[in-house]
């Protein structure tokens, strides 16, 4: 079959296929692909990795004049193998699981604004990794499964890791305390694990293969934001229930990681830098974005604003840091209030933003 028009400059190949197992005719698939769709100029090949030698026949496709999109969910189209085998020829597109915006698309019909409020809770719980939400699927075995698969598969197996008991222990303790701050020290303590430097690689595995993220302390000195501690982030609420981990306090860490998850990504799309802020009287910010050398916006997630002294805590923060790096862009987050509001603490007085978090994940 021939295609003709815009469909006949793209062409698919599953290197899934078993037929394709052990492929040595490398010249005989490429006129296959010519005669099936036309001669593309675009070429989709999934799973790739799978043939012996993949990134010399990539090189080869690309010299050819093909445009190349290459998808695959194992460690070797991680960024770094990539980087190994196509050095300064490929363009890495990471694809999240689905944005709350994503999450709602995907639902028929229209959905009202109580709705709306109750799907994020849902979101919130329940994560946005699109399998179970398309097909019949128990959610909770299928996001274990997942986990499994990405913590032995695409991290132990490749990395040849003998002593699995520690990062399994690692990454069960970065599951039970997603939001929170981490020393090294302590992940040494609560893993067993006798080396900072196998902890560190352990951290750099569980990133590279898009399970964790942690964010550094905001200073203007880097050897201070390089020691300090970090904090904690899951890419995906659902990995989090699925494992039976309950978040450090419940609904007000579920919503700050999904906007951590959110910044994350604006981060690795190179439109800004996120860090965390903790002032000199441990007051805390939940995030700095810093977008070129200035920051540009104070973020601190606050579900609850009833209670009065939790938000006396999440409010105070903000004028200090403001003060402190210079950023009059002062945003909360939360569950359903909106308005802007005047905050002061010790003498500094600032305009704070409040935005339902809904809104802001549009």
């Amino acid at each position: 079959m021939h295609l003709t028009g815009a469909e006949a400059s793209r062409g698919y190949v599953n290197f899934d296929d078993e037929r394709l197992t052990g492929l040595q005719d490398t010249d005989g698939l490429i006129a296959a692909i010519d005669a099936v769709y036309g001669k593309p100029k675009h070429l989709l090949p999934d799973e790739i990795r799978n043939i012996e030698r993949w990134e010399l026949l990539v090189n080869r496709l690309r010299r050819q004049g093909y445009r190349l999109y290459l998808t695959g969910s194992n460690a070797h189209l991680l960024s770094s193998e990539l980087a190994t085998h196509l050095t300064g020829r490929h363009i890495p597109i990471v694809l999240f699981p689905f944005s709350f915006a994503e999450y709602l698309a995907s639902i028929e019909g229209p959905v009202t604004g109580p709705e709306r409020e109750e799907r994020l809770r849902t979101y919130a719980e329940e994560g946005g990794m699109p399998e179970p939400l398309f097909h019949d699927l128990d959610r909770i075995h299928y996001l274990r499964t997942l986990w499994d698969s990405i913590l032995y598969k695409d991290i132990v197996k490749r990395h040849r890791i003998r002593s699995v008991a520690g990062i399994e222990n690692l990454a069960g303790y970065l599951l039970a305390n997603v939001t929170c701050e981490y020393s090294l020290n302590r992940l040494m303590e609560v893993t067993l694990v006798r080396s900072v430097h196998t902890i560190q690689k352990y951290l750099h595995h569980l990133s590279e293969a898009l399970l964790f993220f942690s964010l550094s302390r905001y200073s203007v000195r880097f050897r201070e934001q390089t020691r300090a501690n970090r904090k904690v982030y899951c890419i995906d609420n659902g990995f989090v229930t699925a494992r039976g981990f309950q978040f450090t306090d419940k609904t007000g860490a579920r919503f700050e990681n999904i906007a951590a998850v959110m910044l994350h990504k604006r981060q690795l799309e190179g439109k800004c830098e996120v860090f965390f802020w903790r002032g000199a009287r441990n007051e805390e910010v939940d995030f700095v974005v810093k977008e070129g050398r200035r920051v540009a916006q104070l973020i601190e997630v606050c579900w609850n604003m009833r209670g009065a002294g939790t938000r006396d805590r999440e409010v105070r923060s903000l004028p200090r840091a403001s003060k402190a790096l210079s950023c009059d862009d002062l945003l909360i987050l939360t569950a359903a209030t909106e308005r802007e509001e005047q905050a002061e603490w010790y003498g500094t007085r600032r305009a704070i933003r409040l935005v339902p978090m809904s809104k802001w994940l549009e």
